[in-house]
């Protein structure tokens, strides 16, 4: 008892050597202690830029003359806009900018270098796909004080009259989609994807991985039931609450922030199942890794981090590095918040989706075949 009544190191040291080598045995809880502050180090130090830059451009130009390829080069030499297309007509450029191929359109209009040596303020164009306040700001608001500085060497001598003006190019910008620049209307369709990714790949990892905690899963399978039965048993309900989730964001989005919504319901209500079916599939894998429910929710965890980060939803997606865009590219958020913000905000159809449409069904497909094929072997 005099022992007990006071502290022991002796014994202090043995429960310290008890908790290390519990945690050398859960080696995969060790694994996430580890590796979800690298993610984070690594994704905030490398991967999330706040300004981005060399963000695709299209150039529709019917001016080919000195002043004109001087304000081009201007525009390349920011670093903000790179050239990868030139368009014939304006609809064109449309296109590309509703499809996200592009985030800028740059018109210069015919006779552009005769009516800036005239001193008449010719216009330049500039149409932007402002769906993300965040990715477009900073080129945006370089424009006027960038044209101005790329015209100092051209406008001297007889030409240096134009210098002295407020302005010898009349900019004019096209914020495309959400001209009154309005946060929430990328924000809040955003949220849709992320709620359904956190939601349905941890409620799906939790409740199988419960059932196998509990012992329940066993009783299952003493039924006359499939094991296929049994998984499909429980994910039809998740897939409704998924959609209970949509309906809820859809309606909170209309009548309080007040998001417009010109696309298609019924095409954003088809892509959401391919989604909803994408994140419990990667849940149902997640599951059958995970020994219990704290290290399905540490997986859960460890996925949605990347996913939200690398995905465009909180920082600009073009801002990443190269390598950092592919690696989002493998995430189903990235595509859906395409999908879902180029429905409500833009107004695409179903050619417009699809290219982001395929790769959600997919990896859908890939993991559940993965994620059904262990359940196979681990109840038979």
């Amino acid at each position: 008892m005099n022992d007990q009544s006071h502290f022991s190191t002796g014994r202090l040291v043995a429960m310290i050597v008890k908790e290390f080598t519990q945690m050398r045995r859960d080696k995969l809880t060790f694994a996430m202690m580890l590796g979800i502050p690298i993610i984070q180090l690594l994704l905030f130090g490398y991967a999330i830029n706040s300004d981005p830059r060399h963000l695709p451009t299209a150039v529709l130009i019917a001016d080919h003359g000195p002043q004109a390829r001087t304000v081009l080069q201007a525009l390349k030499n920011s670093t903000y806009y790179d050239f990868v297309r030139e368009v014939k007509t304006e609809a064109e450029g449309r296109d590309l900018l509703a499809r996200g191929q592009v985030q800028f359109v740059v018109n210069v209009p015919e006779n552009f270098s005769r009516d800036l040596q005239r001193g008449d303020r010719p216009v330049i164009l500039v149409e932007a796909d402002a769906t993300d306040p965040a990715a477009t700001g900073q080129a945006l608001g370089s424009l006027a004080n960038l044209f101005d500085q790329a015209l100092t060497n051209d406008l001297k001598g007889s030409l240096a009259f134009l210098a002295g003006q407020d302005g010898p190019i009349d900019v004019r910008v096209h914020a495309l989609y959400n001209p009154e620049v309005i946060t929430q209307y990328n924000i809040v369709p955003g949220l849709m994807g992320v709620i359904l990714t956190m939601t349905m790949v941890m409620i799906t990892g939790l409740a199988i991985t419960r059932e196998r905690e509990r012992g329940t899963m066993e009783n299952l399978l003493s039924m006359p039931t499939r094991p296929s039965e049994v998984l499909i048993g429980k994910i039809m309900p998740y897939i409704i609450v998924g959609y209970v989730q949509v309906g809820i964001i859809l309606v909170v989005a209309h009548f309080l922030f007040r998001v417009p919504m010109i696309g298609s319901i019924t095409l954003l209500l088809l892509s959401a199942f391919v989604f909803i079916l994408a994140n419990l599939s990667l849940g149902i894998t997640i599951s059958t890794v995970a020994r219990n429910q704290l290290q399905a929710m540490q997986m859960t965890f460890f996925v949605f981090l990347p996913s939200i980060l690398l995905s465009g939803f909180m920082f600009p997606f073009r801002g990443m590095p190269q390598w950092a865009q592919w690696l989002g590219e493998v995430f189903p958020l990235t595509h859906f918040l395409r999908i879902v913000r180029g429905i409500l905000l833009k107004g695409n159809g179903v050619a417009d989706v699809s290219r982001d449409l395929w790769p959600l069904a997919l990896f859908a497909a890939i993991l559940l075949t993965i994620g059904v094929k262990r359940y196979r072997q681990t109840l038979d």
